[in-house]
């Protein structure tokens, strides 16, 4: 029988259907995106790999209701996205997103704290104290809590970004080249977060890189090359990451 944490990681919680993306017009044109299906799974770390105009981050906007498919649908809880006017939309990310980017994005007149409730205290949201508490001391950033950005390491910055991604306990987190700002020990540092928030927290995370020892810390790898999916499976150790991109060419 399977465990109640089991047999959430079988439910796709975001779901894209036949997305298609094109910039440009005429012999210039370019598919980002070419007829995309794909679902993300409750309680899953995903990897997104692939060249530089794959479409893996145009992917990610999309299915994160940054930019809009020319094509296609995205579902979030059920939530069909195309069907939302702006503002829901932007309601929706608030509430049930949370973003991780390779810039900090951290206000620098306000405290680590300050920064991880931002968006409660946007959306007017109680602060579950304990649940900050828990945040600030899983993240290492006790001692931290009052500093400002200026006064924290780039690694220290990012992990008040993954607390605050984890403030609101969205439906799902999008992390675009999270350690591209980092050095190896704090990129270590921050995927090993993440992880976390997979394992203990149950959190959903989707992660853009090119880096195949950060993709190892994924359960799945999914490849894009001239916007479709040309491999979804098992992630494996950099050793099999890097076997895999160099099979596809």
């Amino acid at each position: 029988m399977s465990t109640p944490l089991q047999a959430s990681r079988t439910t796709a919680i975001v779901r894209a259907t036949d997305l298609t993306k094109r910039y440009g017009a005429g012999d210039t044109a370019v598919v980002a995106l070419d007829g995309v299906s794909i679902d993300f799974r409750a309680g899953e770390l995903t990897a997104i790999m692939g060249p530089s105009g794959s479409g893996k981050s145009t992917l990610m906007h999309c299915v994160a209701g940054l930019d809009t498919p020319d094509a296609g649908a995205v579902w979030i809880d059920d939530v069909d996205l195309t069907t939302l006017d702006d503002r829901r939309l932007t309601e929706l990310r608030r509430d049930r997103i949370g973003f991780v980017f390779q810039a900090f994005n951290l206000l620098p007149v306000l405290t680590a704290e300050e920064n991880i409730t931002l968006p409660l205290t946007i959306a007017g949201a109680p602060i579950d104290r304990a649940w900050i508490d828990q945040l600030i001391g899983t993240f290492g950033l006790g001692d931290r809590r009052d500093h400002r950005p200026s006064e924290l390491s780039g690694g220290q910055q990012q992990r008040v970004a993954v607390a605050r991604a984890l403030a609101s306990r969205p439906t799902v987190i999008f992390a675009d080249e999270p350690t591209g700002n980092l050095d190896s020990k704090s990129s270590d540092e921050v995927l090993r977060l993440l992880r976390r928030a997979v394992d203990e927290f149950d959190q959903t995370v989707v992660m853009v890189t090119h880096d195949p020892y950060s993709a190892s810390f994924a359960d799945r790898l999914v490849v894009l090359k001239d916007g479709r999916i040309v491999h979804d499976g098992p992630a494996g150790g950099s050793d099999d990451v890097h076997a895999r991109l160099r099979d596809l060419g």
